[in-house]
């Protein structure tokens, strides 16, 4: 179990790196495009400009998350017992500091975690799922999200979410600069400009996509791994995430930007959006649980 952990925070490692050079390439597109022959100043403006964009959502995107999914709190112990309880006796147990709780009245059973690191962590969970599981359940899932916060996944998915962002927004300016065609080499209307912008602008979001999505995955089944050696329970995660299939439905508030954050995928997927599914199939993550099951 432990080198599985290891393995996956190396993957999340060499995935951040790729995605390093996917904005890399897009200014090296840009600087070659427009700019002067051995000045590679756009090259740094646009890898400058993409870093400072995902440092900006480092520091809001737990606030912007909270209010996306329309959840109430802070709450207190008295507001709800039973999920404060269970929160505070896990972060005792783990000596994580006690994250803000809040409850999204939400039918849809589905938690989140979110923040930017432990000692300015969030964690949530709808009305649904509170009354859909029981107290060893909900004690798998909430130790699955506070599994989150300890190995720093809130922080790698506000980053990866703030660079998924730029490398958009930086394809579709480098897509209407090649409609107006270079200046830096006198490529004014050259279609070869033109063909590399349309390029950059329909694979570069696509790519930074998919490894957004493999990120999460790979932290999906992490944040599970953790969860069971919190509680020594893996088959209440196990049972809990059986449920959440079985009952599962789209929440009232979705958005897309925050889906990687809940235990399971608030959207309604059809077969296309489940080839780009932010969390791995729930009976693999189950599988896996009920691996670990025996090794306890």
């Amino acid at each position: 179990m432990y080198s599985a952990i290891a393995r996956n925070k190396r993957n999340t490692v060499l995935i951040l790196v790729l995605f390093v050079a996917i904005i890399g390439g897009l200014g090296f597109l840009a600087n070659y495009a427009y700019g002067r022959p051995g000045d590679y100043s756009i090259v740094a403006l646009v890898v400058g400009g993409a870093l400072a964009y995902a440092t900006f959502q480092y520091f809001l995107a737990d606030r912007q998350a909270v209010a996306m999914s329309g959840a109430v709190g802070p709450i207190q112990k008295a507001d709800n017992p039973r999920l404060y309880r269970i929160v505070e006796n896990l972060s005792i147990a783990t000596g994580t500091p006690m994250p803000k709780v809040y409850v999204v009245p939400d039918p849809a059973p589905n938690a989140f975690a979110t923040g930017r690191d432990p000692q300015h962590a969030v964690v949530a969970a709808t009305t649904g799922l509170l009354e859909l599981l029981d107290d060893d359940e909900l004690e798998g899932v909430m130790a699955h999200e506070l599994g989150h916060v300890r190995n720093y996944d809130i922080r790698v998915s506000m980053v990866v979410y703030g660079l998924v962002v730029a490398v958009g927004i930086l394809s579709d300016i480098l897509l209407r600069m090649a409609f107006f065609g270079g200046r830096g080499r006198g490529n004014n209307g050259n279609p070869a400009i033109l063909i590399f912008g349309l390029v950059a602008m329909l694979v570069a979001p696509l790519v930074a996509t998919l490894v957004q999505l493999a990120i999460s995955r790979q932290r999906e089944y992490l944040a599970d791994a953790t969860g069971a050696l919190t509680t020594r329970h893996p088959d209440a995660l196990a049972r809990a995430l059986e449920k959440l299939a079985a009952y599962g439905r789209p929440l009232r508030r979705q958005n897309s930007s925050m889906a990687h954050l809940w235990i399971a995928d608030p959207l309604k997927p059809g077969a296309l959006e489940k080839l780009f599914s932010t969390h791995p199939p729930i009976p693999e993550r189950v599988a896996r649980l009920e691996k670990m099951g025996g090794s306890f």
